[in-house]
């Protein structure tokens, strides 16, 4: 299994943890009850989203950060989407459970994009041309 598959298992079982005690300790007026779909959602679009960019990386190397971006843009107009769809469809009548889906989304958007991020930012060296040396 590739290092970033493995790393980010992980991460999905620990933020999931991490999730569930949250929940158990406060209840639905802290994490939406909807938080394991978005939970889920996130989890299926950072796997989409980087199946997309190995294969066009695959492709063309060159065009590493045009994948990537492209990715990015495709994560954000998504999750918006899934906002958008959530607040038309008046799920959040409620003011509570309305600041508490908002509040649970971001988070794990922030989180997700963030366990990306971070995770090209530590793997950059086998991305970088032969011979160069950084000054």
């Amino acid at each position: 299994m590739k290092p970033f598959l493995q790393s980010y298992l992980l991460f999905c079982l620990l933020l999931g943890f991490v999730l569930y005690a949250v929940y158990s300790q406060f209840g639905p007026r802290i994490v939406h009850p909807f938080t394991g779909y978005t939970f889920g959602f996130f989890f299926l679009l950072t796997l989409l989203t980087y199946w997309v960019t190995a294969k066009m990386v695959q492709r063309n190397a060159q065009n590493f950060m045009v994948a990537y971006f492209g990715g990015m843009v495709a994560r954000l107009l998504l999750s918006l989407t899934l906002v958008l769809v959530y607040l038309l469809l008046g799920y959040g009548r409620e003011t509570s459970s309305q600041w508490a889906f908002l509040g649970s989304f971001f988070v794990l958007y922030f989180l997700f994009t963030g366990f990306e991020v971070w995770s090209v930012l530590t793997n950059l060296r086998p991305f970088s041309k032969p011979g160069e040396n950084p000054r």
